[in-house]
């Protein structure tokens, strides 16, 4: 870069970005037009701020716990927290089908980017008014509806920032922001937990909510006008073609490839380590009353169960992914009827307990979230590994329509919890959980 590069970044900040690339690695780019190679660290260190702060937003409105306690707190009923991890997780995964064209077609792209987290800011803004004004049911209709606005603008962030993180940064790289980016949320999100653990909050109430939803906003904004300081080229149009049409017609993979429609029905299975997660939240708020220093505990295990785990289960996968999914799903299945157990024979917070107290919650959660790290790294290892290069991109997207799809349906255990218990509703997910072990097991190795 020369003097008078419009690019240049201070000297302290390209010496930070040579450190943290990598001296020689920071300089080369072999896959990216010299344009982006000039301008790459100035879009290192914008990726960086903005994945940082839309995944710190994600945290502070986090659907299967924030969300979950919050459904609880304003009193909505239990069908509610049921359906929070169906509709964030389809709600941002199904839309991409739609939205992937559209965008290729755009020679720039990080208006997408920027549209998605201005919208998403706008959703979480919404729901802590939501906190603020209503109760029960209506609340519970409200937050809904503005988790499925929020979803859906996170479909947009997630097809646009591949896309964009492509033409912007060098291959050798794009793990290297990615990663530093979860890392600092990490961080951030431990830090969270730490301070709602120790804080005497007992008449904060609502208004801690309204906090945590009110900084998320923030943060979605913040990422937004960071973002439109990306330097981008202009790119590729052609290619966009209709992207539901292919997957559509590649849905007969399913039972022309034994193999592939045997993993996708485990990954079915096997999903009911996300579902149960607002269950195991709710059952800790009600046997806590509401205590949000046990909220504090939830948020520290669920940061500290991908932290330590992942690593270990990402290791394992290469060995054998087949293998991470048996032991995930049994470590479910084993929780969840331990759990539920223990509510109908010796209820947790009674005098018959084995553990009283919100630490048992955390513990429960945090055994919870390794099983489904584990999930999580075992099935896209396996499904990268029984893929071909040719059948990688049609597996993928047929894969995430069926899942997406089902997830939906999953939303029904929310109803099972409301009639039957919030325990009857982590019981039956368990049931499932080992379901899903033992076809793991029939699965072959890859």
């Amino acid at each position: 870069m020369t003097e008078n590069d419009p690019d240049k970044l201070p000297r302290p900040m390209i010496s930070l970005y040579e450190t943290i690339a990598g001296d020689e690695d920071a300089r080369v780019c072999k896959d990216i037009p010299e344009n982006a190679c000039r301008a790459q660290p100035t879009n290192f260190f914008v990726h960086l701020v903005s994945n940082t702060l839309s995944k710190i937003g994600d945290e502070l409105a986090s659907a299967r716990l924030v969300l979950a306690w919050l459904l609880g707190a304003l009193g909505a009923p239990a069908a509610f927290a049921g359906f929070l991890v169906p509709i964030r997780e389809s709600g941002s995964l199904l839309p991409q089908l739609f939205v992937a064209a559209s965008i290729r077609r755009r020679a720039i792209r990080k208006g997408f980017w920027v549209l998605g987290s201005l919208l998403s800011g706008l959703a979480v803004a919404g729901m802590a008014v939501v906190a603020l004004t209503l109760e029960g049911t209506a609340a519970g209709w409200a937050i809904l509806g503005l988790l499925i606005v929020f979803a859906l603008s996170r479909g947009i962030n997630s097809v646009a920032s591949k896309d964009v993180l492509g033409k912007t940064i060098a291959k050798h790289q794009r793990g290297t922001v990615m990663g530093y980016a979860a890392s600092l949320a990490g961080f951030f999100t431990l830090g969270l937990g730490v301070y709602l653990t120790l804080a005497n909050l007992e008449e904060a109430g609502i208004g801690v909510f309204v906090a945590l939803l009110a900084a998320s906003a923030g943060a979605w904004w913040v990422a937004a006008a960071t973002f439109t300081r990306l330097r981008e080229d202009p790119g590729a149009t052609e290619g966009g073609g209709n992207a539901v049409t292919e997957a559509i017609r590649s849905m007969r993979l399913l039972w022309s490839d034994r193999a592939f429609g045997h993993f996708v029905l485990t990954r079915a299975l096997l999903m009911s380590t996300a579902l149960a997660l607002p269950f195991y939240v709710l059952l800790a708020e009600d046997a806590t009353a509401g205590d949000l220093g046990t909220l504090g505990l939830l948020i520290l295990a669920s940061g500290l169960a991908s932290a330590v785990s992942a690593p270990i289960w990402g290791r394992f996968s290469d060995r054998s992914a087949r293998w991470v999914l048996i032991l995930s799903g049994l470590l479910a299945a084993g929780l969840g009827i331990a759990v539920a157990l223990s509510v109908w024979f010796a209820p947790i917070g009674t005098e018959h307990a084995l553990v009283p107290g919100g630490w048992v919650f955390a513990a429960l959660f945090f055994l919870l979230g390794v099983s489904h790290a584990g999930v999580r790294l075992g099935r896209k290892t396996y499904l990268v590994d029984m893929a071909t290069q040719e059948t990688r991109a049609a597996f993928t997207a047929v894969s995430n329509t069926v899942i997406g799809a089902l997830l939906l349906v999953g939303g029904l255990f929310g109803l099972l919890a409301q009639l039957a218990g919030t325990e009857f509703a982590i019981f039956v997910l368990a049931l499932m959980s080992l379901a899903g072990a033992a076809s793991a097991w029939l699965m072959g190795e890859t």
